[in-house]
């Protein structure tokens, strides 16, 4: 399994460290993480350059670009007609800024949908998906959705959910992934991911869990039984990519974690 390192505990650095220590800890690729001042969409729109510097000086590709949607200033599943155009331009700049430094993917999570009945919610979420995947098409980028714990979002958490909103949206530029986080908070099983998406699902969030929050741990620290749930995953079938996706809970010291986060993922697989 190949594991990757998420940016976003780095904010506080210069971006090369967060490259630099990908390459000196032994991780296998970038999941680049789309906000100031590293790699926000419309700065990458003007100049990409150091990006795809960063990428050949360490010999560290970037397969996943996740730019931030589900909070300040963009959520598709919020706001008025005219904010969900600009959210759109918003992901076509990604989508763009994604194929110009070679990932494989663009990741948006679906955000929460407001104080809405949930027939309307599930409109908006369709429209959305809809128009993301002509916008992937254009730009020759696949689109992986990502559910949220149901701290996060009102709106298409579980696994059966996904399923039939990527069913619906029917769009082979629409892929699935499973942050293990979301499934655990709502009593799901992971696997489940494995058995409802076979070999479209081919990514993941690699952390752990406190169970009550939406808090992402380093393996170990919370409450998940990763290695079993690592086991069973595989064993149906998943051969994909992890990115261990630490976030602001690791921002004191984001070399420490990111070292001590991959040691302890590698020894999940022994």
């Amino acid at each position: 399994m190949e594991f990757g390192l998420f940016t976003c505990p780095y904010q506080y650095d210069p971006l090369e460290k967060a490259f630099r220590d990908a390459a000196d800890f032994g991780y296998d690729f970038i999941e680049l993480w789309g906000g100031r001042p590293h790699a926000y969409p419309y700065d990458l729109q003007e100049d990409i350059s150091e990006i795809r510097e960063l990428i050949e000086k360490y010999s560290m590709p970037v397969k996943v670009y996740t730019p931030e949607i589900n909070a300040y200033p963009y959520n598709f599943m919020l706001a008025s007609d005219r904010q969900w155009e600009k959210c759109m331009d918003y992901v076509d700049i990604s989508l763009n800024a994604a194929c110009r430094m070679g990932a494989e993917a663009a990741l948006f999570a679906i955000g929460h949908g407001g104080n809405v009945p949930e027939d309307r919610r599930r409109d908006r979420l369709m429209k959305s998906l809809r128009r993301m995947a002509e916008l992937a098409d254009k730009n020759g980028v696949m689109i992986m959705v990502e559910t949220l714990t149901p701290f996060e979002s009102n709106t298409c958490t579980g696994v059966r959910e996904l399923y039939d909103v990527l069913k619906a949206a029917d769009s082979d530029m629409l892929c699935p992934m499973v942050d293990l986080a979301a499934p655990f908070t709502q009593g799901e099983d992971p696997a489940d991911y494995v058995r409802m998406f076979g070999k479209r699902l081919n990514h993941m969030h690699l952390v752990d869990s406190d169970g009550e929050s939406d808090t992402h741990l380093i393996p170990g620290e919370g409450i998940m039984d990763l290695k079993n749930i690592l086991t069973e995953m595989r064993s149906l079938g998943f051969d994909g990519t992890a990115t261990i996706e630490l976030v602001t809970h690791y921002m004191s010291d984001p070399s420490y974690y990111a070292e001590l986060a991959l040691k302890k993922a590698k020894e999940l697989l022994e």
